[in-house]
Order: C-alpha cells, then sequence, then structure tokens
C-alpha cells in the first residue's frame, strides 16, 4: 500500500459555515434550506432535535434542554457562523434568547436565530406594518405567536390556521392548500396587507410564494425563507437572489 501525499484546504465553507437544527419530525426544512442557501463557499450543516408529533405548548418547551446536545452534535473541527433552530412555535414557546442562550451554551462563537426572530428582521427589513398571518397551529399556539408579532410593533389585519396539531399532518398539506390560503387570508375585506406571512417550518411554501408574490403584489414570507435569509444575511452573505422572493433581494436593516 502507498502512502500517498495530500494537501489540505480550508474546507468548503470559505465564505460562511451555517448550521441548522432540524425537528426529528420536520420533513420540509432541509430540502428548502439546500435549495435556498445553495451558494458557491456557503457550507450547510444539519443535526436534530427529538420532537414528538403533538404540537402543543408543553411539547415545544421541552426542546430547550435538548437544544444544547443538538448543537454539541455539529463538526467541531471549525467554528460556525450562524446556527438556525428550525422550529417557528418552539421559538416563540421558549423564546427567542433563551433558544440562542442554550445553543450558545456549547457553541458560544456562533450567531443564533430561529424562525420568529427572522420574521421580525424580515418584516422590519422590508418595512411591513400590517400582516396577513397563516399558521397550521392549534388556537392556543396561533394566538402565542401572534402575541409576539404584536410586542415586536406589527398588526396582524388578517390570520387564518389549518388548526392542526399533528406534525405528521402538517408536512402532508398540500402547497394548492397553502395557495388559496394565502389568497383567502390577504383577500379578507379590510385586511391592508403589506406583506403576508405563513408560519411553520415543515409547510412545502418555497414553491408557492413566487406566485402568491405575483398575484397578492406584496411580499410573501414563509419561516424558511426568512429563517434562511436572516442566517445568510447574519453570516454576511450579502447576495440578492430575487428570484427565491422578495425578501431574497433585501438586506438585513441596521
Amino acid at each position: 500500500m502507498l502512502k500517498l501525499e495530500f494537501d489540505t484546504d480550508d474546507g468548503i465553507g470559505t465564505r460562511a459555515n451555517l448550521g441548522m437544527i432540524v425537528l426529528e419530525t420536520d420533513e420540509t426544512l432541509e430540502t428548502e434550506f439546500a435549495r435556498m442557501a445553495d451558494l458557491e463557499g456557503v457550507a450547510r450543516y444539519h443535526s436534530r432535535i427529538p420532537m414528538v408529533t403533538d404540537i402543543r405548548p408543553d411539547t415545544l418547551a421541552r426542546m430547550k434542554d435538548d437544544l444544547p446536545a443538538s448543537a454539541r452534535l455539529f463538526p467541531s473541527s471549525f467554528e460556525f457562523d450562524v446556527i438556525g433552530y428550525g422550529c417557528t412555535s418552539a421559538s416563540t414557546v421558549i423564546g427567542s434568547d433563551n433558544v440562542a442562550a442554550a445553543i450558545q451554551s456549547v457553541r458560544p462563537g456562533a450567531k443564533v436565530t430561529d424562525p420568529l426572530a427572522a420574521l421580525i428582521a424580515a418584516g422590519k427589513s422590508l418595512g411591513a406594518k400590517n400582516l396577513g398571518f397563516i399558521t397550521p397551529y392549534i388556537p392556543e399556539v396561533s394566538l402565542k405567536m401572534r402575541e409576539k408579532l404584536e410586542a415586536a410593533g406589527f398588526h396582524i389585519s388578517a390570520g387564518g390556521s389549518f388548526e392542526e396539531g399533528d406534525d405528521r399532518v402538517v408536512a402532508r398539506i398540500t402547497e394548492g392548500a397553502i395557495h388559496n390560503a394565502g389568497l383567502q387570508v390577504a383577500s379578507t375585506a379590510d385586511a391592508n396587507c403589506d406583506a403576508l406571512v405563513i408560519a411553520c417550518t415543515n409547510l412545502r411554501c418555497l414553491n408557492v410564494i413566487p406566485q402568491l408574490e405575483a398575484e397578492l403584489g406584496i411580499p410573501v414570507l414563509s419561516s424558511n425563507t426568512a429563517l434562511v435569509w436572516h442566517m445568510l444575511r447574519l453570516a454576511g452573505i450579502e447576495d440578492e437572489m430575487p428570484q427565491i422572493c422578495r425578501l431574497f433581494g433585501t438586506q438585513l436593516a441596521s
């Protein structure tokens, strides 16, 4: 057996190393993340976190204790620029500051974001004030998220929910149903939305958003588009990709 010579380089993430913590039950985020962050020099890594299929405040809150273990499973041979936690409802229940603290307890050099924090940052960067609001969640969870958005300074002009508590079912909601929900909520009498928010990382929104934006004439944000956009911008990646959605043609507001 020959002993072969080799060289080393800086690895894949020459521009940024991004880590995504994905729910055990999520079937959508990894695929959409790969499509949106498919950029030269941007490395994408995934870890999973335990989650039961029943989406309730108590089951969501349990993930706080598991976040450090999930973050620890990322490669340790380099520093991560940004780590995202891919659960909109749990970041609402746990709180974005608590999510960041849990992840940074084992990855202190990484910036941290989550869908709720990202949606707030995205809405502010777009200058949105009045939001249409769609969730798949049971009413108790939807209300908590609505309250967080309103506390951040947004007005919810119109809203609707599929009211589904099983994450396995949420992953099977069709793109057609999501599209119709967007049209229905945004066209509600006196809605006056200047952006539409579709919450939940397990909803398949990426193919639907360009059509909705064209039909409604307003930006449409999903948990996944906001989260990936925010991760890229926090990592200093300023590539504008308006073909994905309007948000990706926008820089992070200071």
